[in-house]
C-alpha cells in the first residue's frame, strides 16, 4: 500500500489517500501518480508515510521530507512536502525541512 497527496493549483495538499503501490502494474497502469491525479482532477504525489523531519523512520531513504498533510505545500525546488508554518516559527530548518519554534516550559 502507498499514500498519495492530492495538490490544488497552488501546491498545498487537500487530501491525502491510501493507493496501490508504486510498482503495481495492474491492471495496465504504469503511473498510479498519473491515476490518481486524473481521477481526482488534481496533481497527485506520492509521500512516504515513514519519512518525518527529512528522516526515515526505519532506517531507509527519506522521501520527499516529511509525510504530506493537509495543509501541507509542495516545494518543487525542494522536492519536499513542507508542514505550515506555525504562528510562533522562528525560522526554517532546511536540514529537517520543518519549522523552528521555540521550547515552550509548562507551569508545574
Amino acid at each position: 500500500m502507498a499514500h498519495y497527496a492530492l495538490l490544488n493549483s497552488n501546491n498545498i495538499v487537500t487530501q491525502v489517500i491510501v493507493g496501490r503501490d508504486e510498482d503495481d502494474l495492474s491492471d495496465g497502469i504504469t503511473s498510479w501518480e498519473d491515476y490518481y491525479g486524473e481521477r481526482h482532477g488534481q496533481t497527485c504525489l506520492r509521500t512516504s508515510y515513514n519519512t518525518h523531519g527529512n528522516q526515515h523512520t526505519t532506517g531507509g531513504t527519506p522521501f520527499r521530507g516529511n509525510y504530506a498533510g493537509i495543509g501541507y505545500t509542495y516545494d518543487a525546488a525542494r522536492d519536499a512536502f513542507i508542514p505550515p508554518e506555525p504562528a510562533d516559527a522562528t525560522g526554517f530548518d532546511e536540514a529537517t525541512l520543518t519549522w523552528i519554534v521555540p521550547d515552550v516550559e509548562l507551569e508545574p
